[in-house]
């Protein structure tokens, strides 16, 4: 019996554990593609509309960024701790981030399709319209932020735990998903790809509230008599 208790429990997130060192300021004015930043704080600071393509930031901390339309796609980020970012139409295409905090963040139309995220924490926030088509996450967790339509399509999750989050609208379509913790989502809201949730676990609760759009994928009607 307990080894079958043992079998059914969901793997543990593998969390970052980010210790940053002290930080000196950046005061070089603008982004720059390939750029390598190490070490540094970026506080407060307008990267609206800069580009930084294939930048890399290591023990880095950015706190109250503006990221409007900024372009950093396959940009790295590891070991770092993004605090109260924001912006719309970031893109961060093809980004790495290993060992990355984002905290408070708040976004909308964030590209991160094709991107590879291991060992990462979103807590707190919300983010609007986040893709992550054909995006690995491995280790991941969303904690008590609002996800709204965030796109998963063709995506991999392996040990990705939502917790105590908002989830509306989102986009399975084709998503492969692999102990995937969805028991303590505050709000559990699947527009497409219901039938890519094979491999996750959810409550009995979200079992029932998902009933409907399970009879829909099925092709049964539901009536009353």
């Amino acid at each position: 019996m307990a080894r079958d208790a043992k079998k059914n429990q969901v793997p543990a997130v593998r969390r970052p554990e980010v210790r940053l060192p002290e930080l000196l300021p950046f005061a070089d004015g603008e982004l720059e593609s390939e750029g390598d930043y190490d070490g540094l704080e970026f506080r407060d600071l307008d990267f609206v509309g800069q580009e930084g393509r294939g930048a890399r930031f290591m023990d880095c901390g950015l706190y109250g960024v503006a990221l409007d339309e900024t372009r950093l796609g396959r940009v790295r980020f590891m070991d770092s701790v993004l605090e109260g970012v924001r912006g719309v139409g970031t893109d961060l295409a093809e980004a790495s981030l290993r060992d990355v905090e984002i905290v408070d963040a708040r976004l909308g139309g964030t590209q991160l399709h094709g991107s590879v995220l291991e060992r990462v924490v979103v807590r707190g926030g919300k983010i609007d319209y986040l893709n992550l088509r054909k995006s690995k996450l491995t280790d991941v967790v969303f904690e008590g932020c609002v996800l709204v339509e965030p796109d998963f399509g063709d995506a991999k999750l392996t040990r990705v735990e939502f917790r105590d989050c908002v989830l509306k609208g989102a986009d399975l379509s084709g998503a492969t998903l692999k102990d995937v913790d969805l028991r303590t989502v505050a709000s559990l809201e699947i527009a497409r790809g219901v039938e890519r949730l094979r491999g996750a676990v959810i409550s009995t609760s979200q079992l029932l509230d998902l009933a409907p759009v399970f009879a829909a994928e099925m092709g049964v009607r539901v009536e009353g008599v």
